[in-house]
């Protein structure tokens, strides 16, 4: 059977969908290579056509996930109330219960952190999301407050994913997102 010129290009670009979608649901370890193949009805020796390594495929994952994230972003800090916006976003039942289409923070980070991978993909993506906070923020010693902000809505997201109470997950989302939202307005008003 005969395929297009374009079938591998196609081919690698599912395969880096799906893992995108599985590491974030799943996590990176609980991920294995054959399933992720044979869900995409290719064989299990097929990957080493497209990748050297599952780290290479972690990496560019990673970077799709990113790549789909500032899409979402670009469209929340264009709003008028930018930070309002990417808050209640972040923290919305959506993002809890979709991670593999939301944020590859939670999921992905924690676990390249405990296996001492690092990835300059994550660095990436924090500092796009810092930077989009930072201005949208407007005012001149933002860094700190950036990070507090996002270290926040990271954690805040991992608790409420991990909780088997549906209540307190809400709950957890609610508060939080209260507030981040109070945090933001008093700055504001005291940069006036």
């Amino acid at each position: 059977m005969r395929y297009s010129a374009d079938h591998k290009s196609q081919t690698h670009k599912r395969i880096i969908k799906e893992a995108s979608e599985r590491f974030r649901r799943d996590g990176i370890g609980a991920t294995g290579l054959q399933p992720l193949m044979k869900a995409l009805n290719l064989t299990h020796g097929g990957f080493y056509a497209h990748f050297k390594s599952k780290n290479e495929l972690v990496e560019k994952a990673l970077k799709a996930a990113a790549a789909e994230l500032d899409a979402h972003c670009e469209l929340l800090f264009s709003q008028e109330q930018p930070l309002e916006a990417f808050i209640d976003s972040y923290l919305s039942e959506w993002h809890r219960t979709s991670p593999d289409q939301g944020c590859p923070l939670p999921t992905m980070s924690s676990e390249l952190g405990l296996r001492g991978q690092h990835s300059p993909t994550t660095d990436m993506v924090l500092e796009a999301r810092l930077s989009q906070i930072e201005t949208a923020l407007g005012n001149k010693n933002v860094a700190g407050e950036a990070l507090v902000l996002m270290s926040t809505l990271v954690g805040a997201l991992v608790l409420a994913r991990s909780v088997e109470n549906p209540t307190l997950a809400t709950r957890i989302l609610e508060v939080v997102r209260v507030g981040l939202k109070t945090q933001v307005s008093e700055s504001r008003r005291a940069d006036q």
